[in-house]
């Protein structure tokens, strides 16, 4: 990464690379941390090995779906609660001044639209919705929740701790007799709208989201190691078609090499000090900023 720039001035250095340009954002989990969503391979989480659960996996076997929706219940209850951080509201302010022209998102947790966020491209889809495998029937996952703990009284979700896309970690043993609820529709088998590992991005959201980064000028990434395809290729695309790339994150990512700016900083911080250089005082985007104050 010769010639990167790095330290204090970084952010001066990001503020002059998105600057009179429409910015294209790419972000992964690294931007949800600070609401309190574990990420995979953040700093906290890198050193100890993870095994989600495979798309292959959960539409064969019924006990991989009674494992999956147990941890869910007690996952569901602390995913649900998070709220935006100061990222997602910075990123809203900046797409409100006409700077971000959308948000392209690995994330499953619906905070930027939460934040105000209008263009955004999830990815990964997200877990507020719940899919029937069988007719395709939708219902919101709260309501899917419900009947969860209806047919399992006394569930104990005590003994489990937080982990990455609404999981949790339970013992083995807290897991037996767990009961699974079908689709309202047909009693079929609902699996959460989202795309689990093994699992292949819709084409057409996929194009949607290279429509995005082909009608920007830079390609902004945020809070992703890249280690997947899904993200890495519009850093490729940017990248194929000579755009500017600039990228925040807590360690390494697969894009480092790509990067024209790179800042190892924590997202919340940092936008917040992108949107007070580039949204003028008196533009809608820091009035609303002002007034919730």
């Amino acid at each position: 990464m010769d010639g990167v720039p790095r330290g204090p001035s970084d952010v001066e250095a990001l503020v002059a690379l998105l600057r009179d340009r429409r910015t294209a954002v790419l972000t992964g989990a690294g931007l949800s941390t600070e609401s309190g969503i574990p990420d995979y391979r953040g700093p906290g989480t890198r050193a100890r090995a993870r095994n989600p659960i495979q798309h292959r996996d959960f539409v064969q076997r019924e006990s991989v779906r009674a494992r999956y929706w147990a941890r869910a219940v007690v996952g569901w209850e602390r995913f649900s609660s998070a709220s935006p951080n100061a990222g997602h509201f910075a990123l809203a302010d900046l797409e409100r001044a006409d700077i971000v022209t959308g948000v392209i998102t690995q994330n499953v947790d619906r905070l930027h639209h939460a934040a105000g966020s209008r263009r955004v491209i999830e990815l990964h889809g997200a877990l507020a919705e719940v899919r029937c495998l069988d007719c395709g029937s939708r219902e919101a996952r709260a309501s899917v929740q419900r009947r969860l703990l209806e047919v399992n009284p006394g569930f104990d979700q005590r003994l489990a701790s937080s982990a990455p896309d609404g999981d949790a970690d339970i013992a083995g043993e807290a897991l037996a007799g767990f009961r699974v609820v079908g689709c309202l529709a047909c009693s079929g088998v609902l699996k959460p709208d989202v795309v689990m590992f093994g699992d292949n991005v819709d084409k057409a959201i996929v194009d949607a989201a290279f429509e995005l980064v082909d009608a920007a000028d830079v390609l902004l990434v945020l809070g992703t190691s890249l280690a997947v395809w899904s993200g890495y290729r519009f850093v490729k695309r940017a990248e194929a078609r000579g755009m500017p790339i600039g990228m925040v994150n807590l360690g390494e990512s697969r894009g480092d090499p790509h990067a024209t700016v790179r800042l190892d900083a924590r997202l919340g911080e940092t936008l917040t000090r992108l949107r007070e250089a580039l949204v003028p005082p008196s533009s809608p985007a820091q009035v609303q900023v002002a007034g919730s104050q």
